[in-house]
């Protein structure tokens, strides 16, 4: 079969840019031991409060959805008059919240809790809206017992742009990272055979339904559909030139090395949705899996996924999985 090549200029124009968040415990905290739904529900409720202008009404409802920020973030409604993608009525959040590497439950006084926020495209612009947001996310508190927080620093590449004591936006331009250059330089893994690791319970969805059975088609279908939504509601990229039907295809003939010797397993859980006011059922898969076959060609879109997450609910940190060596 000819081979399809991923267009690595859609890549390209898929702008990025890793934030690393420092809270400070201002009193002793009791929070999930997934922190980053805790993160990602007070977040979005902070976000409303401090943003939406009439915040009575759904974004469906507004007549400023197509200008208001928050709107942009946690709606994305498609362009009125776009000619690709209408039958999606939103898309993915221009936003990742990665969660602590090293999450427990109990907090005292003056602990600190740093994670990962990953925006995409124009949401990088928006970057002060987060900043003021977390910090009113820890006026209001986190968790059960409401406890509060300190948005005590915010650093990019290792270089501080703001913190508690001076409360100032340094005016740098965030790096964004180019995902071309850091698949070229991804040289160390065997062609033939992949293993990722899925540290986040996964959610991809196969012909309509939740699927553990994990064949690389259906994590390819995934990561394309995902990547042409990024790139084309926050990033500006035409998506037309993607031969989705021939990369799938293509991805049909790698194979895994063995459902015995694959550790995947299904986790449970569940998240209280304050807009919603219901329980929510959250679980997918995690755990290691080996892909083999022609595996070369879907790298650049295996790396772009180790960053971006895959499935539902990435906003919420789920769907991260690492290339293993």
């Amino acid at each position: 079969m000819e081979t399809t090549e991923f267009p690595c200029n859609i890549l390209n124009n898929l702008k990025l840019a890793r934030f690393e968040f420092t809270l400070a415990a201002g009193e002793d905290l009791r929070l999930p031991l997934y922190l980053c739904s805790t993160l990602r529900g007070g977040f979005g409720t902070a976000f409303k409060r401090v943003v939406c202008a009439l915040k009575d009404r759904s974004c469906h409802e507004c007549i400023l959805k197509e200008k208001c920020v928050y709107s942009y973030v946690f709606e994305t409604p498609p362009p009125a008059n776009t000619t690709v993608m209408r039958k999606y009525e939103s898309s993915p959040h221009p936003f990742v919240i990665e969660p602590p590497q090293e999450s427990h439950q109990g907090y005292n006084t003056g602990d600190t809790i740093t994670f990962n926020l990953i925006l995409v495209g124009k949401a990088i612009d928006y970057l002060p809206y987060f900043i003021y947001t977390f910090e009113e996310f820890g006026r209001i508190g986190i968790g059960k017992g409401r406890g509060s927080f300190e948005l005590q620093d915010v650093s990019c590449e290792g270089k501080s742009i703001y913190n508690s004591k001076g409360k100032i936006l340094h005016s740098v331009e965030p790096s964004t990272l180019n995902l071309k250059s850091e698949i070229v330089n991804l040289n160390t893994h065997d062609p033939q055979s992949l293993t990722l690791n899925f540290l986040t319970p996964c959610r991809v969805i196969y012909n309509g339904y939740l699927t553990k059975d994990l064949e690389f088609h259906i994590l390819v279908r995934n990561l394309l559909r995902r990547i042409a939504l990024l790139s084309y509601f926050h990033c500006n990229c035409d998506t037309s030139q993607i031969d989705f039907r021939g990369i799938i295809e293509q991805a049909e003939q790698i194979k895994v090395e063995s459902y015995d010797r694959a550790t995947l397993r299904w986790y449970d859980w569940e998240r209280y949705s304050a807009r919603q006011d219901t329980r929510m059922k959250m679980g997918g898969f995690v755990g290691k899996i080996t892909f083999e076959g022609d595996i070369e060609p879907f790298m650049p879109l295996i790396r772009a996924g180790e960053v971006l997450h895959v499935g539902k609910g990435t906003s919420f940190g789920l769907g991260r999985y690492g290339i293993m060596a």
